[in-house]
């Protein structure tokens, strides 16, 4: 017993690697490892030493996983040794049957690399068994009239024992009558037959017994007897004649059951009882006996059951016909089953990897599987193919073996998990296929870097916002699995300091959310940027960053600051001159103001509040220009105080006020009288005095609008139209102007018509304005649109009062 495939290892150095790669070129060196045992051998025993003959160490056979497959496994593998012993009992006679040779396949799979290599057990026949006849007692007739050297052929012994331990020879008791003739067959079968010697004489001898002894070829020799009772007849000169010698058919296995097979026939130049033939069987099988039967009378052989060409290929049987008279002859028949493609092929996986990593390269062996089909010829020729709709591809490695391997990237991200369907299909025709699916799962690496989920992120935060609260939040994914897919936040960049930065913003790690550390100033800082990173927890890690860019926006936070007309230095209002024949329009002077704010939060509009003869002076509401508005009467006073409100356009506004000190004088000689004069301390009975007055002239005004709501009907049937004359074009400027139409104030364009109203009584009427409004228009001395301010110079104003009413460029 051993393996019959040795190789020799070249000497120095290389032996060394030769150990390591013999797995991956063994089946190039040797296509088959032959062990030859005999059968009925001892479980336990050493068939032979597999490590060795694979090349392998006694280490590799426990750290290489060496083991064995087959259909039924009568070996395995001794882990410390690496010895193939035997692990189940081998009986020859079962396992092969009435084969000549007999072999067992086996098939060696070893791991790290995956390699399959291939083993035939040859079981080698002992003689286990002796020689049986099918009958311990044969009874013969012969008549008597037979001549000397006949030969009357009896049953033989049986041995399912193959080659010198099957069935060699035949010995007959002594008997001067009969001798014993050993006919050898075209198959090396050996039949006994007695030879008649002399004469028979029935009146001699009616009846004679023999003992057949069949001895086999083993050592010791076993053998079996049978006795022989020949009784002798009458004359019956002619045997019966086969039309062949031999019979040869070749019939289909899917033939029914109790379908005709075969007609042999034999004649007898006999007539009579003596001619009348019967047919048995002889020196045939027990299984072909239960295949078929025989037509005692006509001879048809038909078959009993169904054939099948893969368990007996080929029926042997012998024909024995005999007639009446005792007489009798054989002939062989021989049928052949025909296979036919009844028999699917069979997959079987003989190792499958659990997990595979997504970025495994091309050529991966991922299983290893084998193909089986039990028809012959082109109905067992197998070929195996997948499905074109996955990253892998299946080639054969040796003789019905096939290795699955990758064929393509494989992406967990996209694919968890391969459902690969195998399918086998034979050359038969029809062709017949079967199939199996294996699944395959894809193992996770840190293949992806975190992906933010905008390209970058501008959020807009209002400044004098809370400390810590949430101003933004980045969100990033990433698709790998685990570790490699948890992603944490960080801040690698900025625009700001680097030590100011975390006093500034600071994010979350897990969540994203960016929170401010400090209330924001606009004034002070107005944008900046940061440069956030997402980090999976792969090895090694993967990162993306992005850019945040945080606005911050302006609240009403700052009122405006005059910054002209400016306070003396000891906090009194400076003097401007203004000539006594200024002209209306003339440029007075400018309130200058700034607001630290932006956008509508410094959008600055001027508004007088306060002035000592209300309608003098006009006042730009975008610019701050201070105007005159008329020319100055013999009725004013030379020395005038204005106040000027500067309002922003926040929610709510802030403002500011200006103290005006306007002097009438020529020259500044002429204006110094006037500016010696100090106002005298307030007087809080003046006061009283002044808001008795003032709600007393409310009282009378609220009672004139009674009379003249009461006597209004009366005068509008009989008033002609050209009082509203003023409302259609053209009428605006029949009395003149009397404050220039049109000049410079501010960056917001405003423009107002004057339009004159004949309707007893002088007064401006500022209706409220329109956007856009002209940089030309001025407010004239009104503290609100719509306002009626009474004007108290000119003879013509008093002849001809005027309305301002607005009028859209």
């Amino acid at each position: 017993m051993g393996g019959s495939c040795t190789q020799r290892r070249p000497a120095g150095r290389r032996q060394v690697l030769f150990p390591f790669l013999l797995p991956l070129f063994y089946p190039a060196l040797c296509e088959q490892i032959r062990y030859s045992i005999p059968e009925e051998l001892a479980k336990g025993s050493v068939v032979g030493n597999l490590a060795k003959d694979l090349g392998l160490s006694v280490l590799d056979v426990s750290a290489r996983k060496l083991r064995v497959s087959a259909e039924k496994l009568l070996f395995n593998v001794d882990a410390e040794s690496g010895d193939l012993l035997v692990k189940d009992r081998i009986d020859r006679e079962q396992i092969c049957k009435e084969r000549r040779r007999c072999e067992l396949q086996l098939e060696a799979v070893v791991e790290n690399p995956l390699n399959i290599f291939h083993i035939i057990v040859v079981v080698e026949d002992i003689n286990d068994h002796a020689p049986q006849f099918d009958k311990k007692e044969i009874h013969l007739e012969i008549f008597e009239s037979v001549s000397s050297g006949a030969r009357i052929s009896l049953d033989p012994a049986t041995d399912p024992d193959i080659n010198t331990n099957s069935v060699k020879d035949y010995q007959l008791s002594p008997n001067p009558y009969f001798s014993l003739m050993v006919r050898v067959n075209s198959d090396g079968g050996k039949y006994p037959e007695l030879s008649l010697e002399k004469p028979l004489d029935r009146e001699e001898q009616r009846s004679h017994s023999l003992i057949l002894t069949a001895l086999d070829g083993g050592g010791p020799p076993r053998s079996a007897t049978a006795h022989i009772e020949i009784s002798v007849k009458d004359t019956n000169d002619n045997p019966p004649v086969f039309s062949k010698d031999e019979y040869r058919i070749s019939v289909s296995e899917n033939l029914p059951p109790g379908s005709s097979v075969l007609l042999v026939t034999a004649t007898d130049q006999d007539e009579g009882a003596n001619a009348e033939i019967h047919y048995y069987f002889r020196s045939t099988a027990q299984s072909t006996r239960h295949m078929f039967s025989l037509d005692e009378k006509t001879g048809l052989i038909k078959n009993n059951q169904s054939l099948d060409f893969e368990d007996i290929e080929r029926y042997t049987m012998e024909v024995e016909a005999k007639d009446g008279g005792g007489l009798s002859t054989q002939c062989k028949v021989i049928i052949d089953i025909l296979d036919e493609n009844d028999n699917s092929p069979e997959i079987i996986i003989t190792s499958l990897s659990d997990e595979i990593l997504e970025g495994s390269l091309p050529g991966m062996v991922v299983a290893l599987f084998k193909t089986r089909d039990r028809d012959s010829g082109g109905n067992g020729e197998v070929t195996c193919h997948i499905g074109r709709d996955v990253p892998f591809k299946i080639y054969s490695s040796s003789n019905n073996y096939y290795k699955l391997v990758t064929d393509g990237a494989l992406d967990r991200e996209q694919t968890l998990e391969y459902s690969v369907t195998i399918t086998a299909t034979d050359r038969g025709k029809p062709p017949l296929s079967s199939s199996t699916t294996i699944t395959l799962h894809i193992t996770d690496i840190n293949d992806n870097a975190p992906i933010f989920h905008q390209a970058f992120y501008v959020v807009h935060v209002a400044e004098n916002n809370p400390p810590g609260a949430s101003i933004a939040q980045v969100s990033a994914s990433d698709p790998d699995l685990g570790p490699n897919g948890h992603v944490s936040y960080s801040i690698v960049a900025s625009d700001l300091e680097p030590r100011a930065l975390s006093s500034y913003v600071s994010v979350s790690a897990q969540s994203g959310v960016v929170f401010a550390q400090r209330a924001f100033d606009h004034e002070q800082l107005r944008a900046f940027e940061l440069t956030l990173q997402a980090r999976d927890h792969g090895s090694p890690a993967l990162s993306a960053n992005v850019s945040l860019r945080v606005l911050v926006g302006d609240r009403n936070d700052n009122a405006p600051r005059v910054l002209y007309p400016a306070l003396g230095p000891d906090g009194s209002a400076l003097f401007d001159t203004v000539p006594r024949a200024a002209q209306p329009g003339y440029l007075v002077t400018k309130v200058v103001a700034v607001d630290a704010d932006s956008g509508h939060n410094a959008w600055l509009s001027y508004h007088v509040l306060q002035a000592s003869e209300p309608g003098l002076f006009s006042v730009g509401l975008r610019t701050g220009e201070v105007r005159t508005a008329r020319v100055l009467g013999d009725r004013d006073a030379a020395r005038q105080r204005l106040l000027v409100a500067v309002r922003d356009g926040g929610q709510p506004p802030l403002s500011a006020t200006a103290t005006l000190l306007l002097v009438f004088a020529d020259s500044l000689q002429e204006a110094l009288p006037d500016l010696s004069d100090h106002p005298e301390p307030t007087d809080p009975q003046a006061e009283l005095r002044f808001y008795l007055v003032v709600a007393l002239a409310l009282i009378s005004v609220l009672f004139l609008l009674a009379v003249i709501l009461a006597i209004a009907p009366h005068l509008r049937c009989s008033s002609s139209p050209s009082a509203w004359g003023c409302f259609q074009p053209g009428v605006c400027v029949k009395s003149g102007p009397v404050v220039p139409p049109n000049y410079s104030e501010g960056t917001l364009p405003y423009s107002y018509n004057l339009c004159v109203a004949h309707t007893g009584k002088t007064e401006f009427n500022f209706l409220r304005c329109s956007d856009p409004l002209h940089s030309t228009q001025d407010i004239v001395c009104g503290d609100s649109p719509g306002a009626l301010i009474p004007l108290q110079s000119g003879n013509d104003l008093t002849s001809h009062p005027e309305t301002l009413t607005p009028w859209v460029q």
